[in-house]
């Protein structure tokens, strides 16, 4: 019988320590909090940067009333969110904003995310944060059949061995 391997793969897992990740996961959780206390909305990104759309398309799903009414500090979150991760890549840490990846599969990578997006009626913020949290029988369905697609697809390409 072989000796157990000790848990040395969590270091992979939190490869800067779990403080950076414990921190983040609450503050994402406290934010949530906030804005569904202050205005009754579940948080999910998906769906605030559809309501963005609201400034510059005629689509009526874009044009809801509560997408218009509340699209200004949709908004602004939405800038939040882009705006804190350019921040973070170009000025506290400069080495992570590159990537060996391709424009093309970037590209491909987020229009497929989009579609999923929608598919599933909500993003992994909405759904894995909110709806999770909220003990939701759809967004606990939804975030297994995420996970389970995303593990899929990343065995598949390691097993291909595609590389960036």
């Amino acid at each position: 019988m072989t000796e157990l391997t000790p848990l040395l793969a969590l270091g992979d897992l939190f490869p800067r320590g779990i403080l950076p990740y414990a921190v983040g996961g609450l503050l994402v959780g406290l934010g949530a909090t906030i804005i569904y206390l202050s205005t009754g909305i579940i948080a999910g990104a998906s769906t605030f940067l559809e309501s963005t759309l609201s400034y510059v398309s005629d689509v009526d799903r874009f044009n809801r009333f509560k997408y218009v009414q509340s699209r200004d500090w949709r908004l602004v979150f939405t800038a939040g969110i882009v705006s804190g991760a350019a921040i973070w890549g170009l000025v506290l840490d400069p080495g992570i904003w590159t990537t060996e990846v391709q424009w093309w599969r970037l590209l491909g990578g987020g229009f497929l995310v989009g579609v999923g997006t929608r598919l599933g009626k909500g993003c992994t913020s909405g759904h894995g944060v909110c709806g999770v949290g909220s003990l939701s029988n759809t967004s606990l369905v939804n975030v297994a059949t995420f996970m389970a697609f995303a593990i899929g697809t990343a065995q598949v390409v390691m097993a291909l061995g595609v590389s960036p």
